[in-house]
């Protein structure tokens, strides 16, 4: 059987680089052992198989599930954050059910009444930094996705349990994004109290009191239920599925949880890469202002979401530096060719997204920021795929784009910014997806003056 190579160093010391570095693990990796490849995470376990090749990519992410097995048992690492009951660490008919529980409000219609929140939100958020004082741009775009997320999922805009829940989010996502978290998911032995370092336990604990919060606002919606509520959780709780069932407490809980986790970090660290690209290149910057300055009176947030150039601008961040570096994995059920390999049952595969977009075949110089390459040619689904793919695609992606979009647009139209620091900023792992190596530290300039206001209404 003829199987990936890999580097050979103990197991250990490739789990070390694999929590603290993991895109120069892979890049090292991928020079040495090519577009497919095994990694070896612990002595006991099979090797586990990276894959960035294209039509590999595909085989994996289309295939019916008879000889890959669905990544809900391997997403375990993500149960102590998001439960056992979320969309992401469950498989088969029970993630079905919930992902057709979970699609109606990201779709349609119902994406219209998101269009003025984050409108709103930004100028809010944005408009509190005052003129030549620095700040953190990933502050800024986390507490504008933050207090969006909130008031599109609980429809909770001010209020004592809004301000705790997002005041405890915060708080918990920042212990999570560190290398010392990671280390507790990928090391179980060290989830224990250590005393007066009991780090596990702090987690565990502001884990509870969000908990606590959740629950008591689901537990008011069903006492005092409101046909007339938008929100994702007003939604949700009067989805049925096909039986007729609707979701428990518990399978509620998890649901909000992921969406609130995954709904906000991601995008808040796309934007804050998007505001860094856009001020260091003069030139990309200039373009986006012509593009955003041409759309006349009170262009809808419609045509802003179609503008070309922004669009370029969007897919050029999320390919450049992807806030998920990989797909979901799967495990190998009956024995299966790919790439000129043979997989035995149980092994491992995980699809590269990083490595994937930077391969110089279909992107040329691509540690080059570049737009321009997503207006000269389309990329097939395989090629670029920032949202992951197949059956586990992102269900947030469009209301990921129209965020991104629609804030990018209000702050560049709104203000003048620029960054402290031009050097260079780098990804590196934060919690289990990737952010800045350093803070991206900008400062307001002055407030732009437009010659028409943009984004006064709030059809999509």
């Amino acid at each position: 059987m003829k199987f990936p190579n890999g580097p050979q160093i103990p197991a250990v010391l490739q789990m070390l680089r694999w929590v603290v570095n993991p895109i120069s693990f892979m890049e090292d990796c991928a020079k040495s052992y090519g577009e497919i490849f095994s990694i070896r995470l612990d002595k006991n376990l099979p090797p586990i198989v990276i894959v960035s090749n294209p039509q590999a990519q595909q085989q994996i992410l289309t295939n019916d599930t008879k000889e890959l097995e669905a990544p809900g048992d391997l997403n375990q690492v993500f149960e102590p954050l998001l439960g056992k009951h979320s969309v992401i660490t469950i498989s088969g008919a029970e993630h079905q059910r919930q992902r057709q529980l979970l699609m109606p409000p990201f779709h349609g219609d119902r994406m219209r009444n998101y269009s003025q929140v984050i409108t709103d939100v930004t100028q809010k958020v944005i408009s509190q930094y005052p003129i030549g004082k620095s700040f953190n741009i990933r502050s800024a775009t986390q507490a504008i996705t933050l207090r969006v997320i909130m008031q599109a999922v609980f429809g909770l805009n001010e209020g004592t349990r809004a301000e705790k829940l997002q005041n405890f989010l915060r708080e918990l996502l920042e212990k999570a994004s560190s290398r010392l978290s990671v280390a507790l998911v990928y090391f179980p032995a060290l989830q224990r109290d250590f005393g007066p370092i009991n780090f596990w336990g702090k987690q565990i604990r502001l884990q509870q009191e969000i908990d606590q919060l959740i629950y008591e606002e689901i537990r008011e919606r069903r006492e005092q239920p409101d046909s007339s509520r938008t929100d994702i959780l007003s939604l949700l709780m009067a989805a049925k599925d096909e039986a007729g069932q609707s979701m428990t407490d518990k399978e509620l809980r998890d649901e909000l949880m992921t969406l609130l986790v995954a709904g906000h970090e991601t995008t808040a660290t796309a934007l804050a890469w998007a505001l860094y690209w856009i001020h260091k290149i003069p030139s990309v910057r200039q373009k986006l202002l012509q593009e955003l300055d041409s759309l006349g009176d009170n262009p809808d947030p419609s045509t802003v979401f179609k503008l070309p150039y922004l669009n370029a601008v969007c897919s050029e961040t999320l390919r450049i530096y992807p806030v998920a570096i990989f797909t979901f994995p799967r495990k190998v059920r009956t024995p299966i060719s790919l790439g000129g390999y043979e997989l035995e049952p149980g092994t491992v595969i995980l699809g590269s997204i990083y490595l994937t977009h930077h391969q110089e075949d279909i992107y040329p110089e691509p540690k080059q920021f570049k737009p321009e390459r997503f207006l000269e040619r389309q990329f097939s689904a395989y090629e670029y795929l920032p949202f992951g793919g197949g059956a586990r695609r992102c269900i947030g992606l469009a209301f990921a784009q129209l965020e991104m979009k629609l804030a990018l647009a209000k702050i560049l139209s709104s203000t003048e910014l620029k960054l402290v620091n031009n050097g260079e900023v780098r990804p590196k792992r934060r919690g289990l997806v990737t952010g800045p190596d350093r803070p991206i530290e900008m400062v307001v300039m002055s407030q732009r003056q437009v010659k028409s206001p943009i984004l006064q209404t709030s059809t999509v």
